[in-house]
């Protein structure tokens, strides 16, 4: 019953605070097919306006005076919807970079089953006239801004960037529960010659989301009856966590090259079950992309993520282990200031996977020459 779904939500509310993991997960799905095809490592390479959340630093490389995103996404059978929205400004004078990008997660028309059965015992369909929505929202606001280094006359340039994030979180479950947190990421980001490294600091201070709860008298005796806590005021802690990125750039001839990427997810809320190290409170998880483009026009990607350790099924002992993953691949397009990239992954794991067919847009818009007044001298 729809019942189980809406208590289920509501008991995850409850418990987080003592378990401190897995918290606002939402906020680890990623955004933009091309991150989604390369495996989420992107750190080190990221330079348009999905920089807000892979790495704010990356946003000063953005390719036009505005650019606009927008990415729409179904799980399981179309019951969760996950949309993003984003835009990014170059400010004037070379003063750097400014962006804001917006994420829902919500499983929308829950069907509220609290009223179904009366108190005789009976089942009442007629009670099923409201419907609810279990949604998950982030506000990303951006800033970025390049410094240029140089190690003595002879040498190259370092160009290096950095950024930092302010974030707003909202949840909400019908008229029952809702929360709100703010948090900080700061980034930072650097070209040599061909390398390319990166460094974003998720929740740098600690992320608190309180949550308060409004239940009505039936609703609190309905979970009284189907022996369910009935929700306090509580709070969900999010730990810093430190992703690593190093990526290199191979030309291959006149109009193709290779980017290469590996990132290292870096969790600090104890050890997670699966992850490949486990440390203490680290724990850390890789992930690998490449992507080949071809006169900066049409990209080809592949990518690996979502590395576990788990049980090997085919060992009736229980006792051997093996490694699984989640592959991903994608292509894109960009024509006439307009990018569409699609992106295929795996929701599940090898051993039984489920597929999602991803989809972004990315809009470059310029100033009128007369108004330009910014001008990079190089961009990552």
């Amino acid at each position: 019953m729809r019942i189980i779904i809406i208590i289920s939500f509501l008991c995850m509310a409850i418990s987080s605070v003592a378990q401190r993991k897995y918290v606002n997960e939402f906020l680890n799905i990623g955004i933009g097919a091309r991150a989604f095809a390369m495996g989420g490592a992107v750190c080190a390479s990221t330079e348009d306006v999905t920089s807000g959340y892979w790495n704010p630093a990356g946003l000063r490389s953005i390719p036009a005076d505005f650019q606009l995103s927008l990415m729409h996404n179904e799980y399981f059978g179309g019951l969760a919807k996950y949309d993003y929205a984003g835009l990014a400004y170059k400010l004037a004078n070379n003063k750097g970079n400014l962006g804001i990008n917006i994420i829902r997660f919500a499983v929308d028309d829950i069907p509220y089953t609290l009223n179904l059965i009366k108190a005789d015992g009976s089942i009442d369909y007629g009670a099923l006239t409201k419907t609810i929505s279990a949604s998950d929202y982030a506000g990303i606001i951006s800033y970025s801004r390049q410094l240029n280094l140089k190690r003595h006359e002879h040498s190259d340039d370092i160009y290096l960037t950095i950024g930092g994030n302010a974030k707003i979180i909202h949840r909400q479950i019908g008229s029952m529960a809702n929360a709100w947190g703010i948090g900080v990421d700061a980034g930072v980001k650097a070209q040599i010659r061909r390398w390319y490294v990166g460094a974003v600091l998720r929740d740098a201070t600690t992320t608190y989301t309180g949550w308060t709860f409004s239940l009505t008298d039936r609703e609190k005796t309905t979970f009284a009856l189907t022996n369910n806590a009935i929700p306090v005021q509580s709070n969900e802690v999010m730990n810093p966590r430190l992703i690593l990125g190093i990526a290199r750039m191979f030309p291959l001839g006149d109009n193709a090259k290779l980017l290469t990427e590996l990132d290292l997810d870096n969790t600090t809320d104890g050890a997670r079950y699966g992850n490949i190290v486990n440390a203490g409170v680290l724990s850390i998880n890789p992930h690998f992309g490449a992507e080949l483009a071809y006169k900066k026009q049409y990209f080809v990607r592949a990518g690996f993520g979502g590395f576990q350790r788990v049980k090997d099924n085919t060992d009736t002992s229980y006792i051997k282990t093996t490694v699984i993953f989640q592959p991903s691949f994608g292509i894109g397009f960009y024509l006439n200031n307009l990018t569409i990239d699609y992106a295929l992954t795996s929701l599940n794991l090898q051993q039984n996977p489920l597929y999602s067919n991803v989809f972004s847009l990315k809009m470059d818009l310029r100033k009128p020459k007369k108004f330009r007044k910014d001008a990079n001298k190089k961009e990552l």
